[in-house]
Formats: structure tokens, C-alpha cells, sequence
């Protein structure tokens, strides 16, 4: 017993005996702890601090992942994916791209919606936006709108003019950077010479290089086309005397619908080529001055829609049907293929600007249909299926040309929200912009 004793004894007179360091965190044998003993750290390490744990402290190659996926869908969530943390921030670059040149920081499926009640933009101060894919909603306070007009949009960046000095500027709501270019006076007194055109002149901004982008103007009644790239000293004329039909801007590329001898043609407009014409429209839709004819993207390729009238009879009485001849523009090969159905997407036509949307993700847009506007009626859809058109709301006059006559009609649609995005001369028409001094 004496020996078992001996074996199992490990007070600290023992271990002293026995040679052995008692470890400092090793409480005395007989004696209370007074608190808790630590461990001391050591100089080449860093206690983690809770911002660099959890999710903040992803990978690099996993932050970079993640941001790729962003950028292909929506950059307004690629901005909030680096605000969460220092880390994500450190290590993506900014969203606030200063020339605008970057194509995939741009606003893909945002368009731009009027409030209703005759409130300019530039009047208000902010503009509310609506993501045709998520059915996001956002109002964007701008008081860069204030003295100026918004004279277009392309991919959700604004186009404006100084109502004052008639420069134009590129403003990216979101990220707030503005691209300067110069005044339209010296141009427009050399080649618009129109003073009523520029209440109804549009815009558009195209990619001019890797680094820079370049804004295309063009006037009605003018038969004009001017361009300018950023950075540059002057403006300068791409194209006279083309009667422009519809005009698109696709993959930082611009084309249009050209009426030329007779015929309808489709040309690039911007940048120029040798060779301008890609295909002819055919010419088998009757009296061509009573058709429509819109581009518009649609899944990723440009689809030509022709709108036209085609005899109908009911009983004894014959009647006039709208009906619509669907073509897919292929750029390389420079034909129109013909198309019979548009799938889950619906078409928003105008004559200023036109739009393809999911239905899938707006269930009370209908799919494989066209919506349309005509004088006295505000909204129209045409099934692609069944060839035959439907009138979803009717004309109501607010404005009599000086006052508010009446409060607008609510609650708009969403068909209504997109129609209006199209017809962007409804909510932007402001007064005359002195280009004559």
C-alpha cells in the first residue's frame, strides 16, 4: 500500500522532486483557483476578430465566383454584395466605373416608370425604376435631373440635356457617375437647323472602344444622325437623309429600320461601315406606309416585328384585323428567319422604343403576345397564336395642352408601366431647349 501511494502522489513538493516543471497554468496542489488561467498568445498571431469570421472571411476565388454570377444577372445586386463587409470590398472591384464603359455594370432589364400624374422627372427630382425579372421596385433620388431633360435610355443609363447650355450627359442612376460631352449648338446650327426636332429628339448611348463610350442622337423630321464620343472635341454627322422607321441599340451596336427606294431595309448605324445593310424586309404585306416595323430584343438575338392590317370578313360585312409578321435578324449571315411564337416572352412595340419581357416572371403579362398602342386606344395585345387582338383599357384625357383637367386613372398595370416606358415622349416632353442664341 505504501508503494500504490507512492506511485499516485503528484503534489508539487513531488514533482519538484521527481525534476518535473510545474506548467504556470497548473493550479497549486491544495490551493483554490482564483479564476480562469489562459493560455498567453502568442506575438505572431492575431486574435480573429469578428468581422474577418463567418461569411466575411470567404476565399478570394469564391468571392470572385459569386460576383461573376452577379454581374451576369443584376448589378444593383452586385452592389449590395460589396457593401456588406470590407473584406467582399477589398477584394471586387468598384461598381462606380467612371467612364461608363463597362457593359455589365450597366442596368439589364431596368426600365424607367412614370408616376401618373404629368410629374417630370427632372421636376421631381428622382426617378422609380422596375426590374422586369424580379419585379424589384426602386426610386432613385437624382438631383443631377434638375435644368436638364431626358432625351433617352439605353440599358437603364440616362441621356440628358442641359436645358440651359444644351450639353449631354450619361448619368448611371444607380451608381450616380455622369460621363460630360459637349454642347449640340455648334452641330446642330451646321446640320439639324430644326428648332421644333429637338422636343422630340432621342439618343442613344453605344460602346465607341474598351474604354470609352460614345452617344448617338438623331432628330425627327431632319432625317439627320449625330454622334459623339466621349472625350472627343466635336459632334460630328454619321447620316443624312435616311427616314429612320425604328432604331435599336443591341450589344453596344446600333441599328435601325431605314425606308430607302421603295423598300424597307435594316442598317447599322453605329459604328459606321462599308457596308451598312444587313437585310431587306420583304415586301409582301401590302401598302408598306400603313405597316409598323419595330425592332427589339428578345432573348439574347434582335427580332423584327411587322405590324400591318389584313382583311377579315364576319357575316356580310368585311373588316380590317391587326395582325403581326414575326423575323429574327441574323446579324452575321444578314437574313430574317422567319418566327411563329415568341414562347413565355411578350413584346412591348413602339415607335420610340420597344421591349421583350419574361412572362413567366410577370404572371399578368401574357406570353406569346404583342402589346401595342394606337390613337384612342392606350392598350392593346395580340395573341401570336390566335392572330387576333383584344382592347384592354380605353383613352382618358388629364391634360388639355395648359392645365390638369382631371386626377390620372388608377391603379395602372403593369402593361400599362411598359407601354408608357416606350412612349417615352408622354413623360419627358418638356419645354424648348435653347439651341439658338
Amino acid at each position: 500500500m505504501e508503494e500504490r501511494a507512492e506511485e499516485i502522489d503528484l503534489s508539487k513538493p513531488r514533482l519538484r522532486a521527481m525534476g518535473k516543471k510545474l506548467p504556470p497554468s497548473t493550479p497549486t496542489a491544495g490551493r483554490r483557483r482564483k479564476g480562469p488561467s489562459l493560455v498567453p498568445l502568442s506575438a505572431c498571431k492575431r486574435r480573429r476578430t469578428p468581422e474577418a469570421s463567418g461569411w466575411a472571411s470567404l476565399p478570394t476565388d469564391v468571392v470572385h465566383l459569386v460576383t461573376s454570377r452577379l454581374l451576369a444577372g443584376d448589378v444593383v445586386d452586385y452592389i449590395v454584395f460589396r457593401a456588406v463587409c470590407s473584406g467582399w470590398r477589398s477584394c471586387t472591384s468598384d461598381a462606380r466605373d467612371p467612364t461608363l464603359s463597362r457593359p455589365d455594370l450597366w442596368l439589364r432589364g431596368w426600365v424607367a416608370l412614370c408616376d401618373g400624374d404629368g410629374v417630370r422627372p427632372d421636376d421631381a427630382g428622382e426617378i422609380g425604376f422596375f426590374h422586369t425579372r424580379t419585379a424589384r421596385r426602386l426610386r432613385v433620388r437624382l438631383p443631377e435631373l434638375r435644368r436638364h431633360r431626358i432625351i433617352g435610355l439605353t440599358q437603364g443609363l440616362i441621356i440628358l440635356l442641359n436645358k440651359r447650355t444644351a450639353a449631354v450627359r450619361v448619368l448611371h442612376p444607380f451608381t450616380r457617375v455622369v460621363v460630360d460631352l459637349l454642347s449640340l449648338v455648334p452641330v446642330f446650327h451646321d446640320a439639324v437647323r430644326n428648332r421644333n426636332s429637338v422636343l422630340d429628339m432621342n439618343a442613344a448611348v453605344c460602346s465607341a472602344s474598351a474604354t470609352s463610350i460614345a452617344v448617338v442622337a438623331w432628330f425627327p423630321w431632319t432625317h439627320v444622325l449625330i454622334g459623339a464620343e466621349a472625350g472627343r472635341p466635336t459632334w460630328e454627322v454619321l447620316h443624312r437623309g435616311l427616314f429612320l422607321k425604328s432604331i435599336l441599340p443591341f450589344q453596344g451596336r446600333l441599328y435601325a429600320t431605314v425606308a430607302m427606294g421603295g423598300s424597307r431595309k435594316i442598317m447599322q448605324l453605329y459604328p459606321r461601315s462599308p457596308h451598312p445593310v444587313l437585310a431587306r424586309v420583304p415586301n409582301d404585306f401590302g401598302d408598306q406606309g400603313l405597316c409598323g416595323y419595330f425592332l427589339v430584343e428578345s432573348g439574347g438575338q434582335v427580332l423584327l416585328a411587322v405590324h400591318h392590317l389584313t382583311a377579315q370578313h364576319c357575316g356580310a360585312e368585311p373588316f380590317q384585323q391587326h395582325a403581326y409578321k414575326l423575323f429574327a435578324l441574323d446579324i452575321d449571315r444578314g437574313e430574317l428567319i422567319p418566327v411563329n411564337c415568341l414562347g413565355g416572352h411578350a413584346l412591348f412595340l413602339s415607335r420610340d422604343r420597344s421591349l421583350s419581357v419574361s412572362a413567366r416572371d410577370l404572371p399578368s403579362v401574357n406570353s406569346n403576345s404583342i402589346y401595342f398602342s394606337l390613337h384612342r386606344d392606350p392598350v392593346v395585345v395580340h395573341s401570336v397564336r390566335t392572330g387576333f387582338s383584344e382592347r384592354l383599357a380605353v383613352s382618358c384625357q388629364i391634360h388639355d395642352g395648359k392645365d390638369r383637367i382631371r386626377p390620372s386613372v388608377r391603379p395602372f398595370t403593369i402593361a400599362d408601366h411598359l407601354l408608357t416606358y416606350c412612349h417615352p415622349h408622354e413623360w419627358t416632353h418638356v419645354s424648348r431647349v435653347p439651341l439658338y442664341t
